[in-house]
């Protein structure tokens, strides 16, 4: 029995762009993600100091901004190695030659996209218009006006930075894979496994050759002579 040699078709260069560029965004999201936690206990301690210097907050007040701070801190740490992991995943998909992973990216890229913007949209929206509360919640809009200031001068055009790559990075992603080499790469069609020389085809077809368990179809063995009355065993043949 010998098998027919089946290479494994090669992944067109679009395919290994777009995976080699969700892997890079998986690792920044990995990054984005640790340096968020490390700024994270420095940005709580300077707010609290600013609070207690600047307004008349009470105490309460200042711990539940400070609470909502560092949860928003460790939630958004959690999502991006959720987002890591998801990225990984895809790029490993879509490597190997999977249809399924071009869609989940596709529609993994969209909410990416509008995520992206919704955050950029969240930054120059707190730099050209400043959160205005009533009179009555004066107190909770000095410490929400604090809360910008306490992270490093850095940190806000990071975060612009990080949102247009993400943008970009999903707009390139979506384009690659709709190219007809990723297309055709993604919707292959494994062909059946058939079997040379003494056997069978694997591919739903009724087996009509000679098998090695068995004669070919319509040969049957030649059966024994009847033993003799008395079941002694016939004498042997004279061979001289």
């Amino acid at each position: 029995m010998s098998y027919p040699d089946r290479a494994a078709p090669r992944r067109p260069g679009t395919v290994l762009a777009a995976a080699a560029l969700l892997l890079a965004m998986a690792v920044g999201a990995v990054a984005y993600a640790v340096a968020n936690l490390a700024v994270g206990g420095g940005t709580v301690d300077r707010f609290r100091n600013a609070a207690a210097q600047r307004t008349g907050a009470s105490g309460g007040d200042i711990d539940q901004v400070a609470g909502l701070l560092r949860g928003s801190t460790v939630l958004a740490a959690v999502i991006g190695v959720l987002a890591a992991l998801l990225l990984a995943g895809l790029a490993f998909g879509l490597l190997a030659g999977r249809p399924a992973a071009r869609t989940a990216t596709w529609v993994v890229a969209g909410t990416g996209l509008l995520c992206g913007c919704c955050g950029l949209a969240v930054l120059v929206g707190q730099r050209a218009a400043p959160l205005r509360l009533g009179a009555d919640d004066r107190i909770t809009a000095e410490l929400l006006g604090l809360v910008g200031d306490a992270y490093p001068s850095w940190w806000i055009p990071v975060n612009a930075t990080v949102s247009v790559a993400q943008i970009l990075g999903y707009l390139v992603v979506a384009a690659l894979l709709t190219l007809p080499s990723s297309g055709a790469f993604l919707r292959r069609r494994t062909a059946p496994l058939r079997l040379s020389g003494y056997g069978a085809t694997v591919s739903g077809a009724p087996n009509t050759g000679p098998t090695p368990w068995g004669p070919p179809p319509g040969l049957h063995q030649p059966s024994a002579p009847p033993a003799p009355s008395g079941g002694f065993p016939p004498p042997p043949e004279d061979r001289r």
